[in-house]
């Protein structure tokens, strides 16, 4: 008896990853779970880890190989995270011809002085400080007065629906 236990023991550390555990597992990596998170998740039936191989594999099957299957999970998870989407595994099909066009939305960092919006004028080469009552006021100040603040894109799903 003692020698089947430590054979089980053996088999566990020597188990590996197959290449769709790899795939979902990396999916899972790009949405910010550890793995004793995901395998946690999955006992308690928060993530119903079964649903997800069946993408994966097609996904190994598109791609070719687990390398090109991960690099493609990466770069849908960077594109969709800088636009505030959701993704799954399914989306990276969805965008599998556009992948190499794919580019993540840019930083919009506008600026505010003293809480109010600022317009640069080009033929006057002027800032202009546009007032709550909406009147374009000249801009006195110096360049270190101006606050620069970044636009957050607004939250929306792969569908063009608002997240509640």
């Amino acid at each position: 008896m003692p020698k089947e236990k430590k054979s089980l023991k053996n088999n566990k550390k020597n188990h590996q990853e197959t290449d769709i555990q790899k795939i979902v597992n990396h999916y899972f990596y790009t949405k910010g779970l550890t793995l004793d998170e995901i395998k946690e998740n999955a006992r308690k039936k928060k993530i119903i880890y079964s649903r997800f191989t069946r993408p994966a594999k097609e996904l190994l099957e598109l791609a070719g190989s687990v390398k090109k299957a991960k690099k493609a999970i990466d770069k849908v998870a960077y594109w969709a995270k800088s636009r505030n989407l959701d993704y799954s595994i399914e989306t990276v099909f969805k965008k599998w011809l556009e992948l190499d066009r794919l580019k993540p939305k840019e930083i919009v960092r506008k600026p505010y002085f003293q809480g109010n919006p600022m317009v640069w004028s080009t033929a006057e080469k002027k800032w202009y400080v546009v007032s709550e009552e909406g009147e374009w006021l000249e801009f006195e100040g110096k360049d270190r007065d101006i606050e620069w603040k970044t636009i957050k894109p607004s939250s929306k799903s792969i569908y063009g629906q608002s997240k509640k």
